[in-house]
Parts: C-alpha cells; sequence; structure tokens
C-alpha cells in the first residue's frame, strides 16, 4: 500500500487525523474511505527541499504529519525574510485553495524531513458540502490565518533591527535563564528570521557591544545588563 511505503500506515493515519479538529466528527469508516481515495497522497520531503515555488498554484489542502514547512519571501536584491514556520498537526493552504488568485505568494521549504498530508481541492470542497463541523473549523482555520499573517507582516515592517535583537535576546533570556543565549542558528538564519541582510545584523550587534548592551562569539550573545536592554524597548 502507498502509505505503508511512504512510512505511515492506515492505523497511524486514522489516528492522527481523528486528533484533529477538521476530522474529529468523522468515524473510521470514512476517514478510511478519505485515505485510500486518489485524491488523498503522502508526501515525503528531505530537509531544505521546496515544497513550493512562489506563484505555483495552490490545489491541495497539507497537514503537516511531521516536521516543519518555513515560508521563505526572497527581495529583488536576494534577501530572505522568515515569515512563518509550520509545524506538526499544522494545515497548508486552506486560505489560497479556493481563492480567485490561489498562488502561493511565497516560497515554501521543509526544514527537517517532512511528511505532509495532502488533500485535492475537489475533495475538500465535497468535505464542506457534507460535514458542517468540517466546514466551520476549514472556516475558522482560514480566518484565524489570515489575522496572524496580517499581523506579523505589520510588527515586522514597524520594528528596527535593534528592536528585533532584543526580542530575540529578551525571549531567549526568559526562557533558559541565563544571561548567555547560545545561538542554536547561524547568525545568517538569525538575519533571515529577522528578515535583514546579515550584514546589517552584524553592524547593530556590534553597535550593541559598542553601547555596553551585549557581548557575543561566534556561539553566543551575552546580555550585559537585563534592565539597560528591556529600557532599548520604552
Amino acid at each position: 500500500m502507498l502509505l505503508i511505503r511512504k512510512g505511515l500506515k492506515m492505523k497511524n493515519i486514522l489516528l492522527f487525523l481523528k486528533a484533529m479538529n477538521l476530522f474529529c466528527d468523522f468515524n473510521d469508516d470514512e476517514l478510511k474511505k478519505l485515505i485510500t481515495s486518489n485524491q488523498f497522497h503522502i508526501k515525503s520531503l528531505d530537509s531544505d527541499s521546496i515544497l513550493h515555488l512562489q506563484n505555483e498554484t495552490c490545489d491541495y489542502l497539507e497537514i503537516i504529519v511531521s516536521g516543519k514547512i518555513q515560508v521563505q519571501n526572497i527581495d529583488i536584491c536576494g534577501d530572505m525574510l522568515v515569515i512563518s514556520d509550520f509545524y506538526a498537526g499544522e494545515s497548508i493552504g486552506d486560505n489560497l485553495l479556493f481563492s480567485m488568485n490561489n498562488f502561493y505568494p511565497m516560497t515554501m521549504v521543509a526544514k527537517g524531513n517532512t511528511k505532509l498530508i495532502q488533500i485535492h481541492k475537489s475533495m475538500v470542497l465535497n468535505l464542506c458540502r457534507t460535514n458542517e463541523k468540517f466546514l466551520l473549523t476549514f472556516l475558522q482555520s482560514v480566518s484565524t490565518k489570515t489575522l496572524v499573517l496580517a499581523g506579523k507582516i505589520k510588527t515586522l515592517s514597524m520594528k528596527t533591527i535593534r528592536q528585533c535583537i532584543v526580542e530575540y535576546l529578551i525571549h531567549e533570556y526568559y526562557i533558559s535563564n541565563n544571561k548567555q543565549i547560545v545561538l542554536t542558528m547561524s547568525k545568517k538564519d538569525l538575519a533571515e528570521r529577522f528578515g535583514i541582510p546579515r550584514p546589517s545584523l552584524s553592524r547593530e550587534l556590534n553597535r550593541m557591544r559598542t553601547d555596553g548592551l551585549i557581548d557575543f562569539d561566534a556561539k553566543s550573545i551575552t546580555i550585559i545588563d537585563i534592565d539597560d536592554l528591556l529600557l532599548t524597548l520604552q
């Protein structure tokens, strides 16, 4: 069976779908019919493989089974902004699937080995017609993603580079309760997350060190005084 060849057995798919709000109203027979349809697929991606290119047509509702999908926007200068990350249990494409212009506005890339469920739009439409719970949950997902994405873009566009760095450091400080923030990503990846060029990040880090706010090396950033750092956000 295709699902087994992809490393996912029928039983595992059933359990996964039944745990999701979208499918909690379906019985086993209904889910098995869905899974064995030729409009239901499992896709496996190696790390850093492209799931969708910008301007590619969106024809499937996709649900991440394992791994992570990163949404990236690359501007005309080649600078990359990480817009969002999607994790296991989250869906992709629901806000594009029935749009008049159903094209992915950004590139989507797997970060880590990733498996997804793909459900063709014609099947999604049929499920919306025949199951009210599915329809309501689907619409809620579309609405929530629209608001979250709009808020994220607005927030990123209004922040200075220093504000981005400071908020990141404060977040990591409260998680680790340590002024030395060990970097779990390269400075290049950090710059991409902030949506800025790598040299701009380096310049601002050097300014912050000159201002006595931080010290840093290749693998960590150390907060000199957390209160002084917090004052920069006021």
